[in-house]
């Protein structure tokens, strides 16, 4: 096992976690505090053919193709909702790495095969499990709310956005999770027997 690498890697995802967490602390307190406009993007009307204006709210401005809209002066839940498109995958993105840096902690200290680590496997494996859903939807539902709220004629149901490949990667991490606390019960069984 090369201890230096996994030193090292456990030191860089607790970096980027905790820069993570920054981020996701400075850009909200930063749009809350901001007064500017809220845009949002959307692909609603890529396909259409228009005639005359786009039906949109006073004080909305679209633009390039219709894709982009932006509110001068957004209403509070306008700019909740334009947080809500950022917000959710930092906040997850910061757990996600949090936990992989306290995943490497246990093994630099227990070894790759304990009990402390296949929790700790499990334990991440089921926060992007339910993460990484969790994350879209919000982020989904904000941007599609927002455009609505802005435009009209938008249906504002809800939405994902994101991909679900990291659902496959946290359930990987949950079945072998399971995996090493089965070895790790049987090999304890083991060295009772000997």
């Amino acid at each position: 096992m090369n201890t230096r690498l996994i030193k090292t890697l456990a030191s860089v995802t607790f970096v980027l976690g905790v820069l993570s967490a920054l981020a996701f602390a400075g850009i909200g307190i930063t749009h809350l505090l901001d007064d500017g406009s809220v845009c949002a993007e959307t692909d609603y009307w890529a396909n259409a053919a228009l005639e005359g204006p786009l039906a949109v709210d006073a004080g909305v401005e679209a633009s390039g193709s219709v894709t982009r809209l932006c509110q001068e002066s957004p209403s509070i839940g306008q700019r909740a909702a334009g947080l809500g498109g950022e917000l959710p995958w930092l906040l997850f993105g910061a757990v996600a790495l949090l936990l992989f840096s306290r995943l490497l902690d246990a093994v630099l200290r227990e070894g790759p095969f304990t009990e402390v680590v296949a929790r700790r496997l499990t334990g991440l494996g089921w926060s992007v499990v339910v993460g990484t859903p969790l994350a879209g939807l919000v982020v989904g539902w904000s941007q599609s709310w927002l455009v609505a709220s802005m435009a009209p004629t938008v249906g504002s149901g809800p939405e994902f956005a994101g991909s679900m490949a990291l659902v496959l990667a946290g359930l990987a991490a949950v079945i072998m999770g399971r995996i090493m606390r089965e070895g790790v019960r049987m090999r304890e069984d083991l060295e009772g027997t000997v």
